[in-house]
């Protein structure tokens, strides 16, 4: 059984974890095939202690660092709550399909329950269906109001 820990972003273990896993997740294709920056390798944790509403979650097995949750605190108006979105989801390939994401959503669930949220968000790429298949294992939906409105869609803008 993996250890799930809640990240303290002030010990070194769990930092260099961070990092690392999240450098993992960003040179995988689902991460976009690119390693962190080395602005983001040296600033992310900082900037990540300096937001009361980041929270981040670990798993080892044993020592070895294999899973990883960021999630980011925002607020639903029509609930007048907060709801906490899943950022980023790492497990390393060596130790996909043993459960550690399910374990890992199950503190964050935790966490978003300690902090009144109403919901959980996500977003995840058309062809993960391995991802898929597990957030809707965990009772995760397309988002929609009005069904004649139809579902969702996440889109982005980059600013620089």
């Amino acid at each position: 059984m993996p250890e799930i820990v809640r990240v303290r972003y002030d010990n070194a273990r769990h930092t260099t974890a961070l990092i690392n896993l999240l450098d993992a997740y960003a040179r995988d294709p689902a991460g976009g095939g690119e390693p962190l920056s080395d602005f983001a390798r040296t600033n992310l944790v900082g900037a990540l202690a300096a937001r009361p509403f980041v929270f981040s979650v670990l798993a080892f097995d044993g020592d070895t660092p294999v899973g990883l949750v960021n999630a980011i605190e925002g607020f639903s108006t029509f609930a007048c709550q907060p709801l906490v979105n899943v950022h980023d989801v790492v497990v390393l390939p060596s130790h996909r399909g043993r459960g550690i994401a399910a374990q890992m959503f199950a503190e964050v669930e935790v966490i978003a329950r300690e902090r009144n949220a109403c919901k959980l968000t996500l977003e995840v790429l058309d062809g993960n269906a391995a991802a898929r298949a597990l957030y809707q294992r965990l009772g995760f939906t397309a988002y929609q109001l009005d069904p004649a409105m139809g579902q969702a869609q996440f889109l982005h803008k980059w600013l620089a």
